[in-house]
């Protein structure tokens, strides 16, 4: 049952409060949205492991999304350029997918108290959360440079398709594909900066914080 859970969680239930969110509630209820797929992160991360080690996996997660935070903040000036992705891949390699996962949707969470709330904080978390578990089922593959940098881009391309699909929604109050592919047409060379950006963070931190997180996942089943 926990098996099943894990994958249930983030690839259904939070995908489809997400979008019901978007479709059925009025724009000033986003933040019950956000509250949602918050309590479902917590509830993965909660399945994911048995006692043994979730209090530590805990610790460790708030201070990977406090630094990822602390870097959005720090690279505001720039547009597209942030390692909150490269921060959220590093944790799932590391720790596993339900921990990336809610690293990336807290990251979007908490960081937005900053850059503002609104309807797109539900596909924030959202994308944030599916790249930080999508690495920790591919953890193994992504322990090198090469697999790392690739994964980067996806992550940048995967974060686009996300987050357009919510302009699509506000924009039209409807889902129109030609709609959808315009929005991502225009938002390439955005795409492009933020795929570029996630390599880059990926192959600055690769060596220093995965390091760390490996020194304290070991500690973990000491």
């Amino acid at each position: 049952m926990k098996t099943a859970l894990k994958y249930i969680i983030p690839l259904v239930l939070i995908p489809i409060t997400v979008i019901l969110g978007a479709c059925i509630f009025s724009e000033k209820s986003y933040s019950f949205v956000s509250m949602a797929v918050a309590i479902f992160s917590c509830l993965l991360f909660y399945f994911a492991y048995e006692r043994k080690g979730k209090t530590r996996r805990l610790i460790i997660v708030s201070v990977m999304t406090a630094i990822a935070v602390i870097g959005r903040f720090i690279f505001a000036p720039i547009p597209a350029f942030k390692p909150v992705t490269a921060i959220v891949v590093l944790t799932a390699v590391y720790l596993g997918s339900s921990a990336g996962f809610l690293t990336g949707s807290f990251s979007a969470l908490i960081s937005n108290f900053y850059f503002g709330q609104g309807p797109w904080t539900p596909f924030q978390m959202l994308a944030w959360g599916i790249i930080g578990f999508l690495a920790g089922i591919l953890r193994n593959k992504l322990k090198n440079r090469i697999t790392l940098s690739l994964y980067g881009v996806f992550a940048g391309v995967l974060y686009s398709v996300i987050l357009e699909l919510w302009n699509v929604l506000w924009y039209s109050n409807s889902f129109d594909i030609n709609l959808y592919l315009a929005f991502l047409l225009s938002s390439l060379p955005h795409t492009a900066i933020y795929a570029v950006s996630n390599v880059i963070f990926l192959m600055v931190m690769y060596k220093p914080i995965g390091s760390k997180l490996k020194r304290a996942e070991q500690r973990i089943f000491a």
